[in-house]
Protein backbone atom coordinates (compact mmCIF):
# COMPACT_ATOMS: atom_id res chain seq x y z
CA UNK A 1 0.00 0.00 0.00
CA UNK A 2 2.99 3.12 0.56
CA UNK A 3 4.34 2.05 -2.86
CA UNK A 4 0.68 3.28 -4.17
CA UNK A 5 0.98 6.78 -2.06
CA UNK A 6 4.80 7.02 -3.23
CA UNK A 7 3.30 7.09 -7.19
CA UNK A 8 0.81 9.63 -5.98
CA UNK A 9 1.99 13.38 -6.91
CA UNK A 10 2.23 16.06 -4.22
CA UNK A 11 -0.61 17.45 -2.99
CA UNK A 12 -1.32 21.59 -3.16
CA UNK A 13 -4.57 22.87 -1.56
CA UNK A 14 -6.83 21.93 1.65
CA UNK A 15 -10.54 21.82 2.53
CA UNK A 16 -12.02 20.76 5.59
CA UNK A 17 -16.04 19.42 5.19
CA UNK A 18 -18.06 19.98 8.63
CA UNK A 19 -20.64 16.93 8.09
CA UNK A 20 -23.27 15.39 10.42
CA UNK A 21 -20.64 12.27 10.74
CA UNK A 22 -17.78 14.56 11.42
CA UNK A 23 -14.62 16.36 10.06
CA UNK A 24 -13.41 15.31 6.91
CA UNK A 25 -10.44 16.72 5.44
CA UNK A 26 -9.59 17.29 1.69
CA UNK A 27 -5.94 17.50 0.42
CA UNK A 28 -6.51 18.05 -3.99
CA UNK A 29 -3.70 17.94 -6.81
CA UNK A 30 -4.59 21.47 -7.93
CA UNK A 31 -1.39 21.23 -10.31
CA UNK A 32 -2.68 17.80 -12.02
CA UNK A 33 -6.47 18.85 -12.14
CA UNK A 34 -6.68 23.11 -11.82
CA UNK A 35 -9.99 23.60 -13.17
CA UNK A 36 -11.74 21.16 -11.07
CA UNK A 37 -9.94 22.02 -7.94
CA UNK A 38 -11.01 25.79 -8.79
CA UNK A 39 -14.65 25.06 -9.10
CA UNK A 40 -14.54 23.19 -5.93
CA UNK A 41 -12.53 25.78 -4.11
CA UNK A 42 -14.78 28.95 -5.40
CA UNK A 43 -18.39 26.86 -4.61
CA UNK A 44 -17.21 26.07 -0.84
CA UNK A 45 -15.72 29.66 -0.05
CA UNK A 46 -19.25 31.08 -1.77
CA UNK A 47 -20.90 27.80 0.81
CA UNK A 48 -22.47 26.65 -1.95
CA UNK A 49 -22.93 23.05 -0.14
CA UNK A 50 -23.76 24.53 3.12
CA UNK A 51 -26.69 22.60 4.30
CA UNK A 52 -26.58 20.19 1.31
CA UNK A 53 -26.90 16.73 1.69
CA UNK A 54 -25.03 13.37 0.25
CA UNK A 55 -28.10 12.02 -2.08
CA UNK A 56 -26.59 8.65 -3.53
CA UNK A 57 -24.86 6.05 -1.36
CA UNK A 58 -23.87 2.68 -2.61
CA UNK A 59 -22.12 0.89 0.10
CA UNK A 60 -18.79 -0.48 -0.69
CA UNK A 61 -17.92 1.75 -3.54
CA UNK A 62 -18.99 5.74 -3.35
CA UNK A 63 -20.87 8.28 -1.22
CA UNK A 64 -22.38 11.09 -3.56
CA UNK A 65 -22.91 14.42 -2.83
CA UNK A 66 -22.84 18.61 -3.83
CA UNK A 67 -26.33 18.95 -5.23
CA UNK A 68 -27.78 21.89 -3.78
CA UNK A 69 -31.32 20.30 -4.86
CA UNK A 70 -30.68 16.66 -3.34
CA UNK A 71 -32.02 15.12 -6.38
CA UNK A 72 -29.02 14.63 -8.02
CA UNK A 73 -30.25 16.32 -10.89
CA UNK A 74 -28.99 19.57 -10.20
CA UNK A 75 -25.63 21.58 -9.34
CA UNK A 76 -23.72 24.08 -11.40
CA UNK A 77 -20.25 24.90 -12.11
CA UNK A 78 -18.60 28.20 -11.59
CA UNK A 79 -17.76 28.42 -15.29
CA UNK A 80 -21.31 29.11 -16.40
CA UNK A 81 -21.35 25.87 -18.24
CA UNK A 82 -20.28 22.04 -17.40
CA UNK A 83 -16.39 21.87 -17.92
CA UNK A 84 -14.20 19.18 -19.49
CA UNK A 85 -12.55 16.10 -17.54
CA UNK A 86 -8.99 16.33 -16.32
CA UNK A 87 -7.21 12.84 -16.53
CA UNK A 88 -3.40 12.11 -15.21
CA UNK A 89 -1.18 8.97 -15.32
CA UNK A 90 -0.11 9.05 -11.27
CA UNK A 91 -3.73 9.95 -10.26
CA UNK A 92 -5.52 6.08 -10.70
CA UNK A 93 -8.80 4.74 -8.24
CA UNK A 94 -6.19 2.47 -6.15
CA UNK A 95 -7.59 3.02 -2.83
CA UNK A 96 -10.38 4.46 -0.82
CA UNK A 97 -11.14 7.82 0.30
CA UNK A 98 -10.61 9.46 -3.24
CA UNK A 99 -11.98 12.50 -3.90
CA UNK A 100 -13.42 12.91 -7.44
CA UNK A 101 -16.09 15.09 -9.90
CA UNK A 102 -19.49 12.87 -10.37
CA UNK A 103 -20.71 13.18 -14.27
CA UNK A 104 -23.20 10.97 -16.12
CA UNK A 105 -21.18 11.56 -19.03
CA UNK A 106 -17.96 12.67 -20.39
CA UNK A 107 -16.99 16.36 -20.04
CA UNK A 108 -20.66 17.24 -17.82
CA UNK A 109 -18.43 18.31 -14.98
CA UNK A 110 -20.88 20.88 -12.39
CA UNK A 111 -20.77 20.82 -8.46
CA UNK A 112 -21.14 17.05 -7.38
CA UNK A 113 -18.63 14.81 -6.65
CA UNK A 114 -17.98 11.53 -5.05
CA UNK A 115 -16.07 9.39 -2.11
CA UNK A 116 -14.77 6.29 -2.76
CA UNK A 117 -15.21 3.26 -0.25
CA UNK A 118 -12.94 1.09 -1.77
CA UNK A 119 -10.41 0.64 -4.90
CA UNK A 120 -12.24 1.27 -7.94
CA UNK A 121 -10.22 0.41 -11.58
CA UNK A 122 -13.23 0.78 -13.70
CA UNK A 123 -13.68 4.43 -12.68
CA UNK A 124 -9.67 5.21 -13.94
CA UNK A 125 -10.35 7.23 -17.36
CA UNK A 126 -14.12 7.86 -16.56
CA UNK A 127 -14.12 10.63 -13.82
CA UNK A 128 -11.91 13.23 -12.68
CA UNK A 129 -9.86 12.38 -9.60
CA UNK A 130 -8.89 15.86 -8.16
CA UNK A 131 -8.58 15.32 -4.23
CA UNK A 132 -8.25 12.67 -1.42
CA UNK A 133 -9.18 12.58 2.26
CA UNK A 134 -6.08 12.25 4.60
CA UNK A 135 -5.76 11.39 8.31
CA UNK A 136 -7.97 10.03 10.83
CA UNK A 137 -10.90 12.05 9.50
CA UNK A 138 -11.48 8.80 6.77
CA UNK A 139 -13.18 7.00 9.44
CA UNK A 140 -15.76 9.89 9.49
CA UNK A 141 -15.68 9.54 5.73
CA UNK A 142 -16.87 5.91 6.09
CA UNK A 143 -19.41 6.92 8.51
CA UNK A 144 -21.01 8.54 6.20
CA UNK A 145 -22.16 5.26 4.41
CA UNK A 146 -23.72 3.84 7.31
CA UNK A 147 -27.11 4.56 6.49
CA UNK A 148 -30.19 2.68 5.71
CA UNK A 149 -30.30 2.64 1.74
CA UNK A 150 -33.57 2.94 0.05
CA UNK A 151 -34.27 3.15 -3.75
CA UNK A 152 -31.92 4.12 -6.60
CA UNK A 153 -29.29 4.26 -3.18
CA UNK A 154 -30.85 7.06 -1.55
CA UNK A 155 -30.20 6.78 2.13
CA UNK A 156 -33.55 7.03 4.41
CA UNK A 157 -32.29 9.71 6.44
CA UNK A 158 -28.82 11.22 4.53
CA UNK A 159 -25.97 12.76 6.16
CA UNK A 160 -25.50 16.39 4.97
CA UNK A 161 -22.80 19.12 4.85
CA UNK A 162 -23.29 21.63 7.27
CA UNK A 163 -20.43 24.04 5.95
CA UNK A 164 -16.87 24.37 4.46
CA UNK A 165 -13.89 25.67 5.67
CA UNK A 166 -10.41 26.34 3.58
CA UNK A 167 -7.61 26.00 5.34
CA UNK A 168 -5.05 26.15 2.19
CA UNK A 169 -5.96 28.39 -0.82
CA UNK A 170 -3.80 27.35 -3.80
CA UNK A 171 -5.24 30.05 -6.20
CA UNK A 172 -4.91 33.43 -4.71
CA UNK A 173 -7.34 35.69 -7.44
CA UNK A 174 -10.38 33.62 -6.64
CA UNK A 175 -13.25 36.07 -5.94
CA UNK A 176 -16.58 34.91 -4.52
CA UNK A 177 -19.62 36.09 -7.22
CA UNK A 178 -21.93 36.46 -4.05
CA UNK A 179 -21.46 37.23 -0.35
CA UNK A 180 -23.78 37.16 2.66
CA UNK A 181 -23.96 41.01 2.84
CA UNK A 182 -25.22 41.05 -0.87
CA UNK A 183 -27.50 37.81 -0.17
CA UNK A 184 -29.11 39.63 3.13
CA UNK A 185 -29.84 43.16 1.14
CA UNK A 186 -31.55 40.94 -1.39
CA UNK A 187 -33.79 39.16 0.41
CA UNK A 188 -34.26 42.53 2.53
CA UNK A 189 -35.53 44.36 -0.77
CA UNK A 190 -37.53 41.60 -1.75
CA UNK A 191 -39.36 41.27 1.84
CA UNK A 192 -40.13 45.36 1.34
CA UNK A 193 -41.23 44.74 -2.06
CA UNK A 194 -44.13 42.20 -1.09
CA UNK A 195 -44.97 43.83 1.97
CA UNK A 196 -45.90 47.25 -0.15
CA UNK A 197 -48.13 44.70 -2.85
CA UNK A 198 -51.44 45.27 -2.85
CA UNK A 199 -52.88 42.13 -1.15
CA UNK A 200 -56.13 40.08 -2.77
CA UNK A 201 -58.32 37.76 -2.30
CA UNK A 202 -58.25 33.78 -2.89
CA UNK A 203 -62.03 32.79 -3.34
CA UNK A 204 -60.46 29.55 -4.60
CA UNK A 205 -59.70 28.70 -0.59
CA UNK A 206 -63.14 28.98 0.73
CA UNK A 207 -65.98 26.00 0.47
CA UNK A 208 -68.46 28.67 -1.10
CA UNK A 209 -66.20 31.13 -2.92
CA UNK A 210 -68.45 32.00 -5.83
CA UNK A 211 -70.91 33.47 -3.64
CA UNK A 212 -68.20 35.49 -1.71
CA UNK A 213 -66.76 36.89 -4.96
CA UNK A 214 -70.30 38.10 -6.15
CA UNK A 215 -71.45 39.58 -2.68
CA UNK A 216 -67.94 41.34 -2.91
CA UNK A 217 -68.26 42.23 -6.40
CA UNK A 218 -71.50 44.15 -5.33
CA UNK A 219 -70.21 46.00 -2.38
CA UNK A 220 -67.38 46.92 -4.34
CA UNK A 221 -69.68 48.82 -7.09
CA UNK A 222 -72.48 50.29 -4.63
CA UNK A 223 -69.47 51.58 -2.87
CA UNK A 224 -67.91 53.18 -6.22
CA UNK A 225 -71.36 54.57 -7.29
CA UNK A 226 -73.05 55.60 -4.37
CA UNK A 227 -71.66 58.00 -1.89
CA UNK A 228 -72.71 57.90 1.84
CA UNK A 229 -74.43 61.87 2.59
CA UNK A 230 -74.61 63.33 5.71
CA UNK A 231 -77.12 65.04 7.49
CA UNK A 232 -75.51 68.74 6.06
CA UNK A 233 -75.97 67.75 2.77
CA UNK A 234 -79.48 66.45 3.06
CA UNK A 235 -81.33 69.12 4.85
CA UNK A 236 -80.43 71.86 3.37
CA UNK A 237 -83.24 74.14 4.55
CA UNK A 238 -81.95 74.30 8.04
CA UNK A 239 -80.15 77.17 8.87
CA UNK A 240 -78.35 75.29 11.89
CA UNK A 241 -77.01 72.87 9.39
CA UNK A 242 -74.60 74.21 6.96
CA UNK A 243 -72.97 71.75 3.81
CA UNK A 244 -69.82 74.50 3.98
CA UNK A 245 -67.55 72.98 6.51
CA UNK A 246 -66.24 75.44 9.05
CA UNK A 247 -62.24 74.05 8.56
CA UNK A 248 -60.97 72.98 5.70
CA UNK A 249 -60.02 69.77 6.34
CA UNK A 250 -58.17 68.85 3.02
CA UNK A 251 -54.47 69.85 4.67
CA UNK A 252 -56.01 67.40 7.69
CA UNK A 253 -56.73 64.77 5.89
CA UNK A 254 -53.65 64.74 3.99
CA UNK A 255 -51.17 65.02 7.25
CA UNK A 256 -53.57 62.51 8.30
CA UNK A 257 -52.85 60.05 5.86
CA UNK A 258 -48.73 61.47 6.08
CA UNK A 259 -48.85 60.31 9.36
CA UNK A 260 -50.84 57.02 8.31
CA UNK A 261 -48.50 56.21 5.60
CA UNK A 262 -45.09 57.22 8.07
CA UNK A 263 -46.68 54.69 10.86
CA UNK A 264 -46.95 52.09 8.26
CA UNK A 265 -44.04 52.54 7.23
CA UNK A 266 -42.38 52.44 10.41
CA UNK A 267 -44.33 49.14 11.78
CA UNK A 268 -43.50 47.82 8.48
CA UNK A 269 -39.93 48.59 9.07
CA UNK A 270 -39.74 47.62 12.53
CA UNK A 271 -41.60 44.39 11.86
CA UNK A 272 -38.39 43.64 9.06
CA UNK A 273 -36.36 44.07 11.50
CA UNK A 274 -37.96 42.34 14.24
CA UNK A 275 -37.77 39.33 11.03
CA UNK A 276 -33.92 40.32 10.90
CA UNK A 277 -32.97 39.82 14.32
CA UNK A 278 -35.28 37.05 14.81
CA UNK A 279 -33.52 35.49 11.89
CA UNK A 280 -30.17 36.42 12.97
CA UNK A 281 -31.25 34.99 16.70
CA UNK A 282 -32.40 31.77 14.25
CA UNK A 283 -28.99 31.61 12.80
CA UNK A 284 -27.20 32.04 16.01
CA UNK A 285 -29.56 29.42 17.35
CA UNK A 286 -28.65 27.05 14.88
CA UNK A 287 -24.84 27.92 14.58
CA UNK A 288 -24.71 26.77 18.35
CA UNK A 289 -26.42 23.84 18.03
CA UNK A 290 -24.07 23.00 14.83
CA UNK A 291 -21.00 23.68 16.84
CA UNK A 292 -22.89 21.55 19.71
CA UNK A 293 -23.33 18.46 17.60
CA UNK A 294 -20.07 19.11 16.11
CA UNK A 295 -18.01 18.79 19.52
CA UNK A 296 -20.53 15.87 20.22
CA UNK A 297 -19.28 14.04 17.21
CA UNK A 298 -15.69 14.84 17.89
CA UNK A 299 -16.00 13.32 21.40
CA UNK A 300 -17.44 10.31 19.50
CA UNK A 301 -14.53 9.89 17.37
CA UNK A 302 -12.51 10.14 20.36
CA UNK A 303 -13.85 7.93 21.44
CA UNK A 304 -14.07 5.35 19.28
CA UNK A 305 -10.66 5.48 18.51
CA UNK A 306 -10.12 4.85 22.23
CA UNK A 307 -11.97 1.70 21.87
CA UNK A 308 -10.29 1.11 18.85
CA UNK A 309 -6.78 1.42 20.34
CA UNK A 310 -8.26 -0.62 23.50
CA UNK A 311 -9.64 -3.58 21.66
CA UNK A 312 -6.09 -3.33 19.49
CA UNK A 313 -4.44 -3.88 22.58
CA UNK A 314 -6.32 -6.66 24.44
CA UNK A 315 -6.51 -8.51 20.77
CA UNK A 316 -2.52 -8.72 21.69
CA UNK A 317 -2.46 -9.72 24.99
CA UNK A 318 -5.05 -12.54 23.96
CA UNK A 319 -2.41 -13.56 20.87
CA UNK A 320 0.08 -13.39 23.33
CA UNK A 321 -1.99 -15.33 25.92
CA UNK A 322 -2.75 -18.09 23.54
CA UNK A 323 0.54 -18.24 22.52
CA UNK A 324 2.66 -18.85 26.14
CA UNK A 325 -0.51 -21.34 26.76
CA UNK A 326 0.39 -23.05 23.23
CA UNK A 327 4.36 -23.36 24.54
CA UNK A 328 3.46 -24.69 27.78
CA UNK A 329 1.27 -27.38 26.10
CA UNK A 330 3.64 -28.07 23.96
CA UNK A 331 6.55 -28.13 26.84
CA UNK A 332 4.27 -30.49 29.33
CA UNK A 333 3.40 -32.69 25.95
CA UNK A 334 6.98 -32.75 25.93
CA UNK A 335 7.44 -33.63 29.44
CA UNK A 336 4.44 -36.13 29.36
CA UNK A 337 5.26 -37.83 26.20
CA UNK A 338 6.48 -41.49 25.60
CA UNK A 339 9.72 -40.22 25.80
CA UNK A 340 8.96 -38.81 28.55
CA UNK A 341 11.51 -40.89 30.89
CA UNK A 342 14.29 -41.00 27.95
CA UNK A 343 14.43 -37.42 28.48
CA UNK A 344 14.70 -37.14 32.00
CA UNK A 345 17.62 -39.66 31.71
CA UNK A 346 19.01 -38.24 29.39
CA UNK A 347 19.14 -34.55 31.01
CA UNK A 348 20.36 -36.21 33.97
CA UNK A 349 23.41 -37.99 32.42
CA UNK A 350 24.30 -34.81 30.42
CA UNK A 351 24.30 -33.00 33.97
CA UNK A 352 26.13 -35.78 35.79
CA UNK A 353 29.03 -36.04 32.76
CA UNK A 354 28.99 -32.09 32.68
CA UNK A 355 29.62 -32.50 36.49
CA UNK A 356 32.66 -35.10 36.49
CA UNK A 357 33.98 -33.76 33.45
CA UNK A 358 34.54 -30.40 35.55
CA UNK A 359 35.84 -32.57 38.85
CA UNK A 360 37.83 -34.51 36.48
CA UNK A 361 39.50 -31.38 35.18
CA UNK A 362 40.30 -30.13 38.92
CA UNK A 363 41.81 -33.56 39.97
CA UNK A 364 44.11 -33.65 37.02
CA UNK A 365 45.62 -30.17 37.47
CA UNK A 366 45.88 -30.62 41.04
CA UNK A 367 47.73 -33.96 40.65
CA UNK A 368 49.95 -32.16 37.78
CA UNK A 369 50.91 -29.49 40.52
CA UNK A 370 51.63 -31.92 42.93
CA UNK A 371 54.02 -33.86 41.06
CA UNK A 372 55.94 -31.11 39.43
CA UNK A 373 56.01 -29.53 43.00
CA UNK A 374 57.68 -33.34 43.71
CA UNK A 375 59.83 -33.70 41.17
CA UNK A 376 61.41 -30.04 41.85
CA UNK A 377 61.75 -31.49 45.37
CA UNK A 378 63.84 -34.61 44.12
CA UNK A 379 66.05 -32.75 42.10
CA UNK A 380 67.26 -30.57 44.35
CA UNK A 381 67.57 -32.92 46.52
CA UNK A 382 70.06 -34.77 44.90
CA UNK A 383 71.98 -31.50 43.74
CA UNK A 384 72.37 -31.39 47.69
CA UNK A 385 73.89 -34.98 48.21
CA UNK A 386 75.43 -35.50 44.81
CA UNK A 387 78.52 -38.03 46.53
CA UNK A 388 75.63 -39.59 48.87
CA UNK A 389 73.16 -42.44 47.78
CA UNK A 390 69.92 -40.47 47.68
CA UNK A 391 67.87 -40.63 51.03
CA UNK A 392 64.61 -41.04 49.05
CA UNK A 393 61.91 -43.83 48.83
CA UNK A 394 63.48 -46.67 45.75
CA UNK A 395 59.86 -45.89 44.45
CA UNK A 396 61.24 -42.20 43.90
CA UNK A 397 65.07 -42.83 42.39
CA UNK A 398 63.98 -42.82 39.06
CA UNK A 399 62.54 -39.30 39.52
CA UNK A 400 66.23 -38.00 39.79
CA UNK A 401 67.51 -39.58 36.48
CA UNK A 402 68.21 -37.36 33.50
CA UNK A 403 67.15 -37.77 30.04
CA UNK A 404 69.90 -38.25 28.21
CA UNK A 405 70.51 -38.82 23.60
CA UNK A 406 72.46 -41.69 22.60
CA UNK A 407 72.79 -39.97 19.34
CA UNK A 408 74.46 -36.85 21.10
CA UNK A 409 76.68 -38.83 23.65
CA UNK A 410 80.42 -38.47 22.49
CA UNK A 411 82.27 -41.63 21.81
CA UNK A 412 85.90 -42.45 21.73
CA UNK A 413 87.74 -43.94 19.23
CA UNK A 414 88.18 -47.83 18.35
CA UNK A 415 91.35 -49.52 17.66
CA UNK A 416 90.97 -51.82 14.86
CA UNK A 417 93.31 -54.14 15.81
CA UNK A 418 91.04 -55.40 18.79
CA UNK A 419 88.50 -57.73 17.83
CA UNK A 420 85.34 -59.22 19.86
CA UNK A 421 82.01 -60.36 19.48
CA UNK A 422 80.57 -56.71 18.48
CA UNK A 423 82.94 -55.84 16.14
CA UNK A 424 81.68 -56.25 12.27
CA UNK A 425 83.61 -56.37 9.03
CA UNK A 426 82.26 -53.44 6.77
CA UNK A 427 82.76 -54.49 2.97
CA UNK A 428 82.35 -51.76 1.04
CA UNK A 429 82.19 -52.84 -2.98
CA UNK A 430 83.68 -49.23 -4.08
CA UNK A 431 86.78 -50.08 -2.76
CA UNK A 432 89.97 -50.93 -5.09
CA UNK A 433 91.22 -54.09 -2.87
CA UNK A 434 87.58 -55.31 -3.00
CA UNK A 435 87.10 -54.82 -6.65
CA UNK A 436 90.46 -56.69 -7.70
CA UNK A 437 89.21 -59.26 -5.44
CA UNK A 438 85.97 -60.56 -6.93
CA UNK A 439 88.28 -59.83 -10.24
CA UNK A 440 90.38 -62.74 -9.64
CA UNK A 441 87.26 -64.98 -8.01
CA UNK A 442 85.54 -64.57 -11.63
CA UNK A 443 88.69 -65.81 -13.52
CA UNK A 444 89.27 -68.83 -11.32
CA UNK A 445 85.61 -69.73 -11.90
CA UNK A 446 86.00 -69.34 -15.87
CA UNK A 447 88.85 -72.06 -15.59
CA UNK A 448 87.29 -74.10 -13.66
CA UNK A 449 84.78 -74.39 -16.07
Amino acid sequence: MSSIYIQEPPTNGKVLLYTSCGEIEIELWSKETPKACRNFIQLCLESYYDETIFHRIVPGFVVQGGDPTGTGEGGESIYGEPFKDEYHQRLRFSHRGLVAMASSESCDNASQFFFTLDRADELNGRHTLFGKVVGPTVFNMLRLADREIGENDRPLEPPRIIKTEILANPFDDIVPRETSSLATATASDEFVKQSKSKATKNFSLLSFGDEAEEDDEESTALSTVQKIKSSHDVLTDDPKLSAEPAVDDTNLHEEASNEGRESRDGNRKRRFVSSIDGTLADMNYREAKRKAKRDELKKESRELMREIRQAKKEKEEEERRKTMLQEEAEAREKEEGPLADFRRERNALISQAKSHKSEGREDKRAMLARFREKLAKTRLEREENANEKSRGDETDDWMGHSLVDEEKRIVLAKDAAVVNEDTFDIFDPRNPINMRRRGADKAAQKKKK
